[in-house]
């Protein structure tokens, strides 16, 4: 958002935006979305049903006679191409457009992965893997900034919410689908993930005619677009900078229960099951009750929606501080679990609603690189403060989810409810 406007899509009278918010259930919301919309959220289903290379690279790597450390460089070489896809799918759908910017990141994901397969030399194979990573991941803020252009304002929550359902029941059955290619072959891993980027693409270019879009940038909106110096202008907007550095914080300190908690279990003398049973805690509130606490959080101010989210994200994280056994691992990873579901929607939401027009891609772009920077920083730092401080990290850890508080309280104002979308000047 600019530091004088949010969203040019505002409704002028507030009061009858936020009655019609109300009419934005589940069903309701599904059932009234373009078919368009229904196309790419299956789509992102697919595709994500079928991302198994990232799960078992390092396996694959070690496979192939690689050492387990050039695996792990792998994956993160990985990784890092994963943030410069964010921002380069950012770029793409700003300039040529979300439809085309997904077929063509989905068709070149296919063609990469099939070359990570068949390259042998390690160097040559590093190169394939940042390639892959970064061309597969060019399509989230596509489909991001196609579904904000086709979603009336008062249902860009909740249709972030099934957004994140897609994704979310894809990235916890693809490990399984994973196990049972790999079984017969590491080829089937990534012909199978070749074919379902593919699947993706074929959805996204019959389903989504070019001409289905939704509230073009005007031209002199567009010319502003092409002139404004690409990431330049959103790091120019000082409000929506703020945010991201709470994205990035909040980011860090969700991530620890990847690399801190089975640590912190580990040394409680637990076994690695229960590590386990966190993560499919976390796994099953999500799938099954994020979409039903949206119907009431979309309503929520937008700081209240933060100030909820992180306070309670710290608190999970803070819990494990205490003693108390399993029952205290279990009640802290439902309370951040908690945050999750309440924040999440909203947070992947507003990047959309902050951008100008014609550059809603960047800005969704910016918001993805940021989450995946802080996921990349937060389990380093993480770990070192279990290293040098133990439980007490835990505090640490709490503490910075609610300091992040002061950049996104700065960031969104005395903004409304993002179904309403009522905004008031700073």
């Amino acid at each position: 958002m600019s530091e004088e406007t949010t969203s040019n899509t505002a409704p002028a009278n507030a009061a009858e935006a936020t009655a019609g918010a109300s009419d934005a259930g589940v069903l309701a919301t599904f059932s009234e979305a373009p078919f368009t919309v229904k196309a790419l959220l299956f789509g992102v289903l697919v595709n994500k049903l079928g991302s198994f290379v990232q799960v078992f690279l390092v396996l694959f790597m070690t496979s192939r006679g690689f050492s387990d450390v050039q695996g792990g460089v792998a994956l993160g070489v990985y990784g890092v191409g994963s943030v410069l896809g964010v921002l380069l799918g950012g770029t793409f759908t700003d300039r040529i457009g979300a439809r085309m910017t997904i077929v063509l990141g989905m068709a070149g994901t296919a063609v990469l992965l099939i070359a990570v397969l068949h390259v042998r030399l390690y160097p040559t194979l590093l190169v394939s893997v940042g390639l892959a990573g970064l061309i597969s991941q060019v399509y989230r803020p596509a489909a991001a900034a196609f579904i904000a252009e086709l979603i009336p304002g008062n249902r860009q929550v909740m249709v972030s919410a099934m957004y994140r359902l897609a994704l979310n029941v894809g990235t916890t059955a693809a490990p399984l689908l994973g196990t049972l290619l790999v079984s017969v072959s590491y080829d089937l891993l990534f012909y199978g993930e070749a074919a379902a980027a593919l699947g993706y693409a074929a959805i996204v270019l019959v389903m989504l005619p070019r001409q289905e879009r939704a509230a073009e940038p005007t031209r002199k909106a567009a010319v502003e677009a092409r002139q404004s110096n690409g990431y330049r202008a959103v790091l120019r907007d000082r409000r929506y900078v703020a945010y991201l550095l709470a994205m990035l914080l909040n980011a860090a300190v969700y991530i620890q229960y990847l690399s801190t908690l089975p640590l912190a279990i580990r040394d409680a003398g637990f076994d690695t099951f229960w590590y386990g049973v966190m993560v499919a805690i976390n796994g099953a509130v999500v799938i099954l009750f994020e979409l039903l606490m949206t119907k009431v959080v979309q309503n929520w101010r937008v700081r209240t929606v933060l100030t909820v989210g992180f306070c309670l994200l710290g608190s999970g994280m803070a819990l494990y501080a205490l003693p108390g056994g399993v029952a205290v691992f279990v009640v802290g990873t439902l309370l951040w679990t908690l945050a999750e579901i309440i924040e999440g929607p909203t947070m992947f939401a507003y990047p959309a609603i902050a951008a100008p027009a014609g550059a809603g891609g960047r800005y969704l772009g910016a918001a993805h690189a940021v989450f995946g920077i802080g996921s990349a920083i937060g389990p380093a730092a993480g770990v070192a403060l279990w290293s040098g401080l133990g439980r007490t990290s835990w505090l640490v850890i709490g503490a910075v989810s609610v300091l992040a508080l002061i950049p996104a309280w700065f960031a969104v104002g005395r903004m409304g409810s993002t179904a309403s979308l009522a905004k008031s000047s700073d």
